[in-house]
Order: C-alpha cells, then sequence, then structure tokens
C-alpha cells in the first residue's frame, strides 16, 4: 500500500509538472473512480492469477484522462519466489514490439510520404517484384492481415540439425568477422542469414483467399526497410524519434548488451536453441537470429515506458506539447479496414472483435466495455497493451507467462487480462462521458 501512495504523488515529468497531454500519477478519485474498489479487484484477480499459475508475476499500469491511477507489481519473477516484481522491471515484449517499435516507424515514414498504403509494398521492398503472388500486395493489405501470407516460419529449423546441433556455417560459439550478430550469450549468426530469412519468406506461399490471417513475416523486414527510406538503422531512428523525446528510457532491444539498471525478468527455460533461462535476451527465435532487433519481437520495456508511448496514441499523435504523429495518420492506422470481411484489425494495431459488447467476458476481446476506437496488441509472452481514445485511458499489462514454459497458458484460459481490464470500467462512475 506505501508504495502505491508512493507513486500516486510521484510526477513523472523531470520538472515535476506536466501538460495536459502526459503523465501524471494521482488517486483514482481524481478521475471519479473508486479506489477501494478497483483495489480489492485487481489484488483478488491477480492472487487469483498468481495461484493458478497463469504468471509467477506481473506489473499493471492504469492511466485515465492522462493521470496514472493504478501502477502496482505483483508476485515473484519466478515460481521459486526468491526476488519479488518491482515497477521498474523491463520485460520482453514479444509481439507487443509491433506497434512500440514496428507501427511508429511506419506512421512517421507515412507522415514524410515515405510509404503510399495503396501501393504494391513491392515498390519499396524490390525483392517481391519477382514473386508473382506478392507483386500486388500492398501495405495496407499486409498491416491488416488481409493478404494471406501464412502466419509464421520456424527459422531456427535452418540452423539446426535434426540432433538439436548448430550448423556451424550459420552459428558460431564465438564472434568472427562474419559472424557478428549476436543470438544469445555464446550464440552468434552469420551476418548474410538475415538475407537467407528473406529469400524463404519471398518464396513462401499466400493463400488467393483474401481473408484475415494474421502475420508476423513482414514484421522481420521493417528494420531493413525503415532504415532503407530514412537513412537511420532502425535503433537510432526510434531512440531519436520516439523513445528518448517521450522519456521512455528503459525502452529498447537487447538490454543485456546495454547495461540497464533495471531487472530484467526472465522469460523461459529453454531446452531447445539457448538451452538456458532466457534473460535480458529476445525469446522469439526469428528475432535472435536477427541478432535482436526485429519488428516483430525483441523490444524489453517498463509499464512506464509504455504508458508514455500508449498516451502518445491515445492522444492521436502528442505528448507532453510534442507532436510525434499527425492525427490524420493515427486515425487511419487505428481504424478498422476490412470489417466487411469480418476482420477487425486496423493497420498493426489490433482492434475488439467485432461487435464486441455484446459478448460475455469469456467470449470478448479484450474487455467487452472497451470502444469500438479502442487499440492495442497482445505479446506471446504475456504482454498486453490497449489505449481507448473515447474514455482517454490507457491500460498496460505485463508479465512472463511462459515461464518457465510457453505450455502455462492459463492467462488465455482463465481470461485474466480482460478481466482486469474490466475492472477499470467498471469503476467509472460513467463510462460514456
Amino acid at each position: 500500500m506505501k508504495n502505491i501512495i508512493r507513486f500516486f504523488f510521484l510526477w513523472v515529468t523531470c520538472a515535476g509538472f506536466a501538460q495536459n497531454d502526459s503523465l501524471v500519477y494521482a488517486y483514482p478519485s481524481a478521475v471519479g473512480m473508486d479506489s477501494l474498489f478497483i483495489i480489492q479487484k485487481v489484488d483478488s484477480i491477480m492472487a487469483y492469477a498468481i495461484a493458478h499459475q497463469a504468471f509467477p508475476g506481473a506489473q499493471l499500469l492504469v492511466a485515465k484522462d492522462h493521470k496514472i491511477i493504478f501502477h502496482k507489481a505483483y508476485g515473484f519473477q519466478t515460481y521459486a519466489q526468491k526476488q519479488k516484481i518491482t515497477t521498474e522491471d523491463l520485460y520482453d515484449l514479444a509481439s507487443v514490439t509491433k506497434i512500440t517499435a514496428a507501427l511508429p516507424a511506419l506512421m512517421r515514414l507515412y507522415d514524410a510520404g515515405k510509404i503510399d498504403l495503396d501501393l504494391p509494398f513491392s515498390t519499396y521492398w524490390k525483392r517481391w517484384k519477382y514473386h508473382k503472388d506478392k507483386k500486388q500486395l500492398t501495405l495496407r493489405q499486409i498491416l491488416a492481415h488481409q493478404a494471406g501470407l501464412i502466419p509464421y516460419i520456424v527459422f531456427l529449423e535452418k540452423v539446426m540439425r535434426k540432433d538439436g546441433s548448430f550448423k556451424r556455417r550459420f552459428i558460431r560459439n564465438k564472434p568472427d568477422k562474419t559472424h557478428e550478430k549476436q543470438a544469445y550469450k555464446n550464440l552468434y549468426v552469420k551476418n548474410r542469414f538475415k538475407y537467407k530469412m528473406y529469400r524463404i519468406i519471398s518464396r513462401s506461399p499466400v493463400s488467393k483467399i483474401k481473408k484475415y490471417k494474421y502475420s508476423g513475416l513482414t514484421f522481420l523486414l521493417y528494420p531493413d526497410l525503415v532504415k532503407q527510406l530514412s537513412g537511420l538503422d532502425f535503433e537510432t531512428y526510434l531512440q531519436t524519434y520516439f523513445y528518448r523525446p517521450l522519456g521512455a528510457t528503459g525502452m529498447g532491444f537487447t538490454p543485456e548488451r546495454k547495461h540497464f539498471t533495471q531487472n530484467i525478468i526472465p522469460t523461459e527455460i529453454d531446452t531447445v536453441f539457448r538451452k538456458d533461462t532466457v534473460r535480458g535476451w529476445v525469446h522469439d527465435e526469428n528475432a535472435a537470429l536477427l541478432g535482436g532487433v526485429s519488428g516483430n519481437a525483441g523490444l524489453f520495456a517498463s509499464a512506464l515506458d509504455l504508458a508514455k508511448l500508449m498516451q502518445m496514441y491515445c492522444n492521436y499523435g502528442v505528448y507532453n506539447g510534442k507532436r510525434y504523429i499527425s492525427e490524420a495518420t493515427m486515425r487511419t492506422f487505428t481504424k478498422v479496414q476490412y470489417p466487411e470481411n469480418d476482420n477487425r484489425r486496423a493497420l498493426g494495431f489490433d482492434k475488439p472483435l467485432l461487435h464486441n459488447s455484446e459478448l460475455t467476458l469469456e467470449e470478448a476481446y479484450p474487455a467487452p466495455e472497451a470502444s469500438p476506437e479502442s487499440f492495442g496488441h497482445a505479446g506471446f509472452t504475456g504482454t498486453f497493451v490497449w489505449a481507448d481514445p473515447k474514455v482517454n485511458m490507457v491500460f498496460i499489462f505485463l508479465s512472463n507467462r511462459v515461464y518457465p514454459s510457453r505450455t502455462h497458458r492459463n492467462l488465455y484460459d482463465l481470461h485474466i487480462r480482460p478481466a482486469l481490464q474490466q475492472v477499470f470500467y467498471q469503476a467509472m462512475t460513467d463510462p460514456n462521458k
């Protein structure tokens, strides 16, 4: 309770003040919400989730009307219960990387006129000009998961033999001039392996039926596309134009190599690839084979880091008096693109299920009360971020549900995230204002 009170009165801006579009800490009552109701409900759901091994620990941050009205850590880093979670800890965001790394870069390039959503993606990614089934696919189709691309390719199979050993031409235990991309502590990937990945993606099948089918393949390509169109490498671009100006100081790739001061939460005990407890290195194997920097996964952050970026999105591109993305672009990218095809997705962003408000908590995604204007994304490791501009609310949930193994699915089966999110909608005195 002391931690909650301490954080409620901590200003997040370095000067101690915030403009009306940035974040400050406050009591829930400051935005017309019932503190006791929230604490009792959230504590109960979190205790139930941890007891049923949905995750060993988690962070939860909720902001309403630019005020952080809840920010608390629960549980431990692992089920051994040796080290408690804190609100400063960094988590592997998994696919939340898609909307917190790849998308801000793409939206800024769109604002600059460097990309067109309705031109063929092959206009920019020239390799696809030579593949008949991909030549005409537009970026709008691709980002809305309407292009017919396959969901995922397991590139790990290309670097490992059936007996579990590595193919030496692709993986080395020590770096050399041709193997400089570091996938893990003592695993270095061939520099040119990414081009093999690109070729395999280019040759992958495409369905002729254009309907909603989630695919993360092109997010492996966007870092090179950003460099091609901007002249800056992906990390530098994001740090220069987004993370540093936002004050998201713990947000970044490959934290183990950058010596961040915050604790980094372990993800999985990997028995196949790393053969170790993965901590501080990206969990996703495809991102690892790219050296830990990718548009599909690889970003690490705390809940507060994410809250600043998601509040900027919720403000339609503005944070602390600075515009990062135009309002028109934000509205374009957060709008459902193909509702006539029963596709709920926006451009890169996830959206509520169509007719979500009519569903029960067990059927809905996310909480049934989330407005049609809301958007966000989930991550495989147990992460989830959501912004609802209609009620000006940001919801950040971080866990390591894949610890010790990705077979742990109670986070989904027990509907923990929508149940937590629902608490804050129910706590509003007038959720439709």
